[in-house]
């Protein structure tokens, strides 16, 4: 029977074709987050990308074609933050880009930390640090357990640098849209180092505001984009219709130039240039350790909210974009070297098609106007329990003033119930949950995407998500009606973009459902390094097989 058992197991193993392989660190591992990408753009646009861009991370490398986010809200902040810890917000406590904070009675942002100092600046753009990321990050546990080991972790955004860097970097830095700089704060460093103060004195988002973004190819060419003046596209400052040419230098003022910067592709290449500087300046890949580049690229999602996913403006961002990626590879190739780093590339979230455009063409979608609702809420709970608790309505989170319930001797549990029933009632509203029911398991997919996002120090008291195509808005207006958004549990926002290119990594397709938080396991497995301590999520195995 032994030598059966022993039989039986090699038939099995054998029949699988599969074997792992073993295989030393790559010296470099660069980590690509684009804000906002749908999957869908990785094909929507493939015939006008580059050989050496996406369509090379898609022919010569893994490309995860089922990746979702298995939390809500679908936001940049939790979504950096879950990508490089590989948990959820229920763990890490990124809850949203700013939530509302008990403790200080006011909004917290989440890279917020005031006993951090600009360094770059004289301004306040550099007051961030990771110190309300609760948990470490899988760039934290390379250096932990690789001495030599660099890490650099750069964006437009302060939480797309901030969050990806974790605590232990070596240099974290984000774009100052008041001065036109790339900074950092003194929770990493006290003075830039000469490569960045160097590439700042070459000006450049100053010299691109005197350009002109027109389109890459002739305009006529976008048919997979609606028509270019769409009454679905915020302006511009300086603009009086959302349409190609933009004369940045005639659109420009002293006070909006750096802003205006970043509502352009040339930020994208800008943020290569940095990242570029940073593999030479910092000797990445030769440091005689697995090193880590992050890179989030910002203003596709800063263009994608003005614009929406169907806009010309958009879809020529991801062509300009895909040329960076190439550039940045030839990079790699010839300062790390071809088969010496591995990269992949994912997105913080995707988006919501406008909801007004959804509306129009008589497909399910819509807007909840949160304003007068709200106030009529506190109306009810006045007459129900005589005193309104409500202290912040954010981010679908429904915050109660516990101290007031108490010494009004009030039932908490009753005004939450009452709230959840009222919620109920609204238009536009899929289902409402209490804090109370969140700490319980239950099974339905919204249920625990709800429940993975919620942090009880953090989260509001009743939470609620909307149906499929809503925005949520302050009020009605023409305004309100134009642009877009994300931060839902639907396929629209949470089915993103995951590729996987260079050192050790096969060229295959993996269909499987894969969850956003499986990406910093799979990372410590081809770094050779522990996991992240809270990492929940679980290694892509179909990475680290070979065949017979």
């Amino acid at each position: 029977m032994k030598y059966l058992k022993i039989s039986l197991f090699f038939v099995v193993f054998l029949s699988s074709n599969v074997v792992f392989s073993q295989q030393k660190a790559p010296k470099l591992v660069v980590g690509i987050v684009v804000d906002q990408m749908c999957y869908e753009y990785l094909y929507r646009y493939q015939s006008k990308f580059s050989k050496g861009g996406f369509n090379k991370l898609m022919s010569k490398g893994a490309n995860c074609r089922t990746t979702h986010y298995n939390y809500v809200p679908t936001y940049t902040g939790p979504g950096h933050a879950s990508i490089y810890t590989g948990t959820t917000p229920s763990n890490h406590g990124i809850v949203a880009n700013d939530w509302y904070s008990v403790a200080t009675g006011g909004n917290l942002n989440c890279v917020d930390d005031p006993k951090s100092l600009t360094v770059g600046s004289d301004n306040k753009s550099g007051h961030y640090s990771p110190v309300n990321l609760k948990v470490n990050t899988v760039t934290d546990q390379l250096k932990l357990e690789r001495n030599q080991a660099k890490v650099i972790s750069v964006s437009i955004k302060n939480r797309g640098a901030i969050l990806p860097g974790g605590h232990l970097s070596d240099g974290t830095y984000w774009y100052d849209s008041k001065t036109g700089n790339m900074i950092t704060s003194t929770f990493y460093k006290h003075e830039l180092p000469k490569w960045v103060m160097d590439f700042n004195q070459l000006a450049i988002p100053l010299h691109k505001t005197k350009e002109t973004w027109n389109t890459f190819f002739p305009i006529d060419q976008y048919t997979e984009s609606v028509a270019d003046d769409s009454p679905y596209e915020h302006l511009l400052p300086g603009k009086s219709s959302p349409t190609f040419p933009y004369n940045l230098n005639e659109m420009a003022t002293d006070a909006n130039r750096f802003d205006l910067f970043v509502n352009t592709p040339f930020a994208n290449t800008f943020l290569t240039d940095f990242a570029v500087n940073a593999i030479e300046a910092e000797n990445l890949g030769k440091n005689g350790q697995t090193d880590m580049l992050c890179i989030s690229y910002s203003s596709t999602d800063i263009i994608g909210h003005s614009f929406g996913p169907q806009s010309v403006e958009i879809e020529d961002t991801y062509i300009r974009l895909d040329r960076d990626l190439e550039r940045l590879l030839q990079e790699l190739d010839k300062k790390v070297g071809k088969g010496n780093y591995t990269l992949f590339l994912t997105a913080d979230h995707a988006v919501v098609p406008v909801p007004q455009l959804l509306i129009d063409k008589r497909l399910p979608g819509g807007y909840v106007f949160l304003k007068d609702s709200v106030e009529q809420l506190g109306m009810r709970l006045e007459g129900q329990f005589g005193f309104n608790p409500i202290i912040k309505v954010d981010n679908l989170n429904v915050y109660i003033d516990k101290v007031l319930v108490k010494e009004k001797a009030a039932n908490y549990d009753e005004i939450c119930s009452f709230i959840q029933a009222e919620l109920k009632t609204w238009s536009g509203i899929k289902n409402v949950y209490t804090a109370k029911e969140l700490q319980l398991a239950n099974g339905d997919k919204w249920f625990e995407m709800v429940r993975n996002g919620y942090h009880p120090k953090e989260s509001g008291d009743v939470l609620c998500i909307l149906e499929s195509g809503y925005l949520a808005k302050s009020r009605d207006s023409e305004h309100a009606r134009k642009g877009t958004s994300h931060g839902s549990p639907y396929a629209y926002d949470t089915h993103v973009p995951l590729l996987f290119y260079g050192y050790g990594i096969p060229k295959k397709d993996i269909f499987r459902t894969i969850e956003i938080t499986d990406i910093a396991a799979t990372i410590a497995h081809i770094m050779n390094i522990s996991f992240a301590h809270v990492t929940t999520g679980n290694p892509i195995v179909e990475l680290f097989e070979k065949g017979k």
